[in-house]
């Protein structure tokens, strides 16, 4: 009864939190593979779509990915005070992921969820079946490559293990394949998220506390991350890295500096010294005459 309570107390601070603000459509924008795809998952009692976190979420991220195409999915379950109705979020988020990663595999996803909806994107990442659930109960962990196509994991809110057990559900933890690119915001005293928190007007300040935008900059800066990796692991155009340089060898000679050798005959290719002349040798100085003995 106490946990049905608390459940109902939460579903009733984000109905009148839902009351004062202007009802809007829900919010999916189909563009065949884009280069970013918002899949995010609305709070408690929030009309079809995203919601106003998820709004505001991603009208800041769109501003700092500007030149990209963004679409946005907004995961279709009830999102009502009866929290194990989540099951139904998780198989429809994970469906959309799953058919997004085969059919577009350049597209980078970008997970999101404002409280109910982030305990649900939560456990779309897990990568096995909570303790104390039945697997016939719960779908089946999405595959390990598929992180591949995730650049990033932004929670709003997400129920605290202290709050999951006061509704009898399993804690919501993170699959070690999306630790890295997730970050779970919290507002101080949040009665749903901080495992210390008292107050239900907490739970709807992540718009104007500034965590929307702190969300937005960290998965655009994901973003930048893997479309650099993408870049970097694509093969040079250019060729392979050139080698040392070697000297060229010497030019030859051209023809108005190289000497002008005569021909050679062949009685010089003979054995004759090369460049004499072959005909009669003019003569050399007379010998002086021998010394003639005198005659007795």
């Amino acid at each position: 009864m106490k946990s049905r309570l608390l459940a109902v107390s939460i579903g009733v601070a984000a109905a009148a939190t839902s009351a004062i603000q202007v009802a809007q459509a829900p919010s999916a924008e189909a563009i065949p593979c884009p280069d970013v795809e918002v899949v995010f998952a609305r709070g408690t009692t929030e009309a079809p779509g995203v919601g106003p976190t998820g709004d505001a979420f991603v009208d800041a991220l769109r501003a700092r990915t500007l030149g990209k195409s963004l679409g946005v999915y907004g995961v279709d379950y009830p999102a009502t005070i009866d929290f194990p109705t989540a099951v139904d979020g998780i198989n429809d988020a994970r469906a959309h992921i799953l058919a997004t990663a085969a059919n577009c595999p350049k597209t980078k996803m970008v997970l999101g969820g404002f409280s109910q909806g982030a305990a649900v994107m939560g456990f779309v990442t897990a990568s096995v079946v909570p303790d104390g659930v039945s697997p016939a109960d719960v779908p089946a962990p999405m595959p390990p490559e598929v992180a591949n196509h995730v650049a990033a994991v932004v929670l709003f809110g997400k129920p605290s293990t202290r709050f999951m057990r006061a509704i009898n559900d399993p804690a919501v933890t993170i699959g070690p394949q999306y630790v890295g690119k997730s970050i779970d915001l919290c507002v101080d005293n949040d009665l749903v998220c901080d495992s210390s928190g008292r107050s239900f007007s907490a739970h709807n300040t992540y718009i104007d506390g500034g965590m929307v935008d702190q969300g937005a900059t960290f998965a655009a800066n994901q973003l930048q991350a893997s479309w650099a990796a993408d870049a970097a692991a694509q093969p040079s155009v250019t060729g392979p890295e050139p080698g040392p340089q070697v000297a060229p060898p010497p030019s030859p000679l051209t023809a108005a500096s190289a000497p002008i050798t005569p021909p050679v005959s062949a009685a010089e290719n003979t054995g004759a010294t090369p460049h004499l002349p072959t005909g009669p040798v003019p003569p050399g100085p007379a010998a002086p005459p021998a010394p003639v003995e005198p005659v007795i």
